[in-house]
């Protein structure tokens, strides 16, 4: 698993990929929070409060999590590398752990730069330190977990496809579904439990600084039931 995980790193770094990503992320959320005129602009809310970049950052995420995975298998079964690549010493799984990992942690680099906008929001307190630290850590964990799931959905998607096009647009499709489809659905229905189906529910709780186990479990839940929907598809492909 791990010369697998060094092998998607490098890869991405050793094309565009990699710095793109981070790049726009970084850029997209700097427009929206620090520049555009907006209900998202941290400087015209008024308040020392991220919770603006926690309502954004989701929906960046929905389309460049997809942008991270959809070459990781679309492009093995492109190249006709798949196969070979089965035939290695190494669990299915472990492969699909690999790949994943290394989307995932790629993801993860594009986050830790914006850690400076807890700092300066921190500063521009008033008093200095006037935010509410516990929600933003909490909103910090709900990231995360976002994160997990959909680069499991992505990875997902890139089995389903040799076209990394198709790849995208299907784990768009499955991330959007499952971060508000279903709390759209909760609410042409009335219903509190396909609400809790739903991503943007158990990301909201753990927002208000929360860690509930329920929260994290539905998360993990999600992860794995993805990446073993994963490991089924390339078992056929083998």
């Amino acid at each position: 698993m791990l010369a697998i995980l060094k092998k998607e790193i490098n890869s991405f770094f050793a094309s565009p990929i990699g710095y793109l990503v981070i790049g726009i992320f970084l850029v997209l959320n700097g427009l929206f929070l620090w520049f555009f005129k907006g209900e998202f602009n941290i400087l015209d809310y008024g308040f020392a409060d991220l919770s603006s970049f926690f309502l954004l950052t989701p929906w960046i995420l929905i389309f460049l999590t997809p942008a991270v995975t959809m070459r990781s298998f679309s492009d093995e079964k492109k190249q006709g590398t798949l196969e070979l690549l089965l035939t290695k010493p190494i669990s299915h799984f472990n492969i699909v752990l690999g790949k994943y990992f290394g989307a995932f942690i790629l993801i993860l680099m594009a986050l830790i730069p914006t850690f400076l906008y807890v700092y300066t929001v921190y500063q521009l307190g008033n008093p200095v330190g006037n935010i509410d630290m516990g929600s933003t850590i909490g909103s910090y964990f709900g990231l995360l977990f976002l994160v997990a799931s959909y680069t499991a959905i992505g990875v997902f998607a890139s089995t389903l496809s040799d076209n990394q096009i198709v790849a995208f647009i299907a784990a768009v499709f499955i991330c959007f579904v499952f971060y508000i489809g279903f709390e759209g659905l909760a609410e042409f229905l009335s219903s509190d439990f396909v609400e809790h189906l739903g991503m943007s529910s158990h990301f909201k709780s753990m927002s208000r600084g929360v860690l509930d186990t329920r929260d994290i479990i539905y998360f993990l839940s999600v992860t794995f039931f993805f990446l073993w929907l994963t490991k089924i598809n390339i078992n056929k492909a083998n």
